[in-house]
């Protein structure tokens, strides 16, 4: 009987063990998930805090080049060319501050964006867009969004174009009832 109840306890023992040993496993699981998630977030916020980059940062970053970015500039209308036949667009921008204060002070986007163009000292980038008919809002002093990489000539090609031409809307604006 003796030997019987010191098998037993040892049975329980060892059930112990294994629960702790399980339970030490999932409570490590849990922190290790909890970390990485706690991560994510932190990178997601500090990345996704701005909704594209500026000219000049992606001319003052070498390691952006071939890497995949969303980049804005203001349009300089006398550089855009069109190829109708292999649906290829070609344009230069200039950096617009992408400072929320700065664009204030200047009187909005749309003043930000004529004095970028206007800017002679303003970095510029030449752009190349391919596979895309002419897009009707493409004209001088337009905000250009762009999904592309920059090349290692200098160019950046873009697979995504999108642009505003705050100044289109400006008039459809309805006033303000006092």
């Amino acid at each position: 009987m003796t030997q019987t109840l010191s098998w037993e306890k040892a049975q329980v023992a060892q059930k112990l063990q294994r629960g702790v040993s399980v339970r030490a496993r999932f409570a490590a699981l849990g922190i290790v998930l909890l970390g990485a998630l706690i991560v994510a977030l932190l990178v997601g916020t500090l990345t996704a805090g701005r909704f594209f980059i500026s000219v000049n940062d992606v001319l003052s970053r070498p390691e952006l080049v071939g890497q995949t970015v969303r980049m804005t500039g203001a349009v300089i209308g006398e550089s855009i060319r069109f190829d109708p036949d292999t649906q290829t667009i070609r344009f230069t921008v200039a950096h617009i501050t992408d400072k929320i204060g700065e664009l204030e002070a200047l009187g909005g986007l749309a003043r930000a964006l004529h004095l970028a163009v206007n800017d002679p000292t303003a970095n510029r980038l030449p752009v190349i867009v391919r596979n895309q008919p002419m897009p009707d809002l493409l004209q001088n002093e337009a905000q250009a969004i762009l999904t592309g990489r920059l090349g290692s000539d200098g160019i950046f090609y873009a697979d995504e174009l999108q642009l505003k031409c705050p100044s289109r809307y400006e008039s459809a604006v309805p006033e303000q009832a006092e």
